[in-house]
C-alpha cells in the first residue's frame, strides 16, 4: 500500500464550496477522498489525451512516410460530395 502524504493547496471559494457540499450531501466522506477523485478523473483523462496524441503521432509519421502518389484534392471533394448528396437524399 502507498504511504500518504499530506499537502496544503490554495483553492477558490468556489472549488472548496463544491467539495463542503459533495461532503455535506454524503457522496464523500472527507475533503481529501474529493481530491483524491478528482485527481483519479484528472489523471485519467491526461493518460487517455496522451494516448490519443500518440496515435495521431503514429498516423502522423505514417503519412509522412508513404511515398504514394495520393489523392487528388478534386477527387477527394468529389467523393465527398457525392456521399452528402446521397446522406440528404439529394437535397
Amino acid at each position: 500500500m502507498s504511504s500518504i502524504e499530506k499537502i496544503s493547496i490554495a483553492l477558490p471559494q468556489e472549488m472548496i464550496a463544491e467539495i463542503r457540499d459533495a461532503v455535506d450531501s454524503g457522496h464523500y466522506s472527507s475533503s481529501s477522498e474529493v481530491i483524491r477523485e478528482a485527481l483519479r478523473v484528472w489523471i485519467r483523462e491526461r493518460n487517455l489525451n496522451k494516448a490519443a496524441l500518440d496515435q495521431m503521432r503514429h498516423v502522423w509519421e505514417q503519412a509522412l512516410a508513404d511515398s504514394g502518389d495520393g489523392v487528388s484534392t478534386l477527387d477527394v471533394f468529389s467523393r465527398l460530395e457525392g456521399k452528402y448528396h446521397s446522406m440528404t437524399g439529394g437535397r
